[in-house]
């Protein structure tokens, strides 16, 4: 089954020896119009966001998709490795000593959280060649984190094609019921038109034939829903096509159930008998919850 929802959650985790880092990528997903990729990287790692941005693009055609990348150093590393870069810890120190009085000092812990002041020996000695080779591994435990997200939103879709196609079910079987519905046979159908072609002559007893005839016309057309229920028959099919191809499907889905609820208000609308409207308003109420469940597909 190729249906994929929208929503789903993974993640990445990824220990490397050089650096002596450990990095975790988180991968969330909920429903969206179009695709949005929303990235939140740590500080130095600017260089990621256009790639990371493109092999989202390359995996996912819609939903709001955020991508946090957790860098840490490892837990077996000391806390010997952190060094404190002297030279900006003093420069920040004089300026705070020039700051006008009635502005507050900074604390010295706040002064160690700035930027660049506490780093590890890693990240002071890495060169171009091995900054490359980093950002390159990180990447790629992206593109893990980016699959166990398709796996995620093609297991949810696993379960809402089953509740899809539960309701398209329950939509037949009431098409089906409005087409053996009492007015539906021809004699019923004939005695109401009977009824109401005698009342409008009883309303207007000279009434033009060419008129009558529009008028009667205008009242069958009224009352058949045939055209209603063969549309309906045809929704369903092209919405069971749409779940078996291959391919996102949910922007067509979303649009098929709008047409699936004209067919029913004009249904309703048309019925002449409580039990036609009672199927009708059945209708309209699995209709949109089906649509309510095809929001969720990508």
């Amino acid at each position: 089954m190729t249906v994929s929802s929208m929503t789903g959650f993974a993640r990445a985790h990824v220990e490397q020896t050089k650096p002596n880092l450990a990095w975790t990528w988180e991968a969330r997903s909920v429903n969206g119009k179009g695709l949005d990729v929303r990235l939140r990287l740590p500080p130095g790692y600017e260089a990621l966001e256009i790639p990371a941005r493109e092999a989202a693009a390359k995996r996912f055609t819609r939903g709001n998709i955020t991508l946090t990348l957790t860098m840490q150093a490892r837990p077996d590393a000391t806390a010997a490795t952190v060094q404190v870069n002297e030279a900006l810890l003093r420069h920040l120190m004089d300026m705070a000593r020039d700051l006008p009085p009635h502005i507050a000092p900074p604390t010295f812990d706040g002064l160690l959280n700035v930027r660049g002041v506490l780093q590890t020996p890693d990240e002071t000695t890495l060169d171009d060649d091995a900054r490359e080779a980093h950002e390159a591994a990180a990447l790629s435990s992206l593109g893990d984190a980016l699959s166990a997200l398709a796996a995620a939103r093609a297991d949810e879709g696993t379960r809402l094609n089953a509740v899809l196609t539960g309701q398209l079910e329950t939509i037949e079987s009431l098409t089906t019921q409005a087409g053996q519905s009492a007015q539906m046979r021809p004699d019923v159908a004939r005695e109401r038109l009977r009824t109401q072609v005698q009342a409008l002559l009883e309303a207007s007893p000279t009434l033009p034939e060419d008129r009558l005839a529009q008028e009667c016309a205008l009242l069958a057309t009224k009352l058949d829903v045939r055209e209603e229920l063969d549309r309906l028959i045809a929704h369903i099919a092209q919405a069971r096509a749409l779940l078996a191809a291959a391919g996102p499907c949910g922007r067509r889905l979303d649009f098929l159930c709008q047409e699936f609820n004209r067919e029913a208000n004009t249904l309703c609308s048309k019925a002449q008998d409580t039990a036609l409207t009672r199927i009708g308003l059945d209708l309209k109420a699995v209709i949109d919850q089906l649509r309510e469940q095809v929001q969720n597909i990508e």
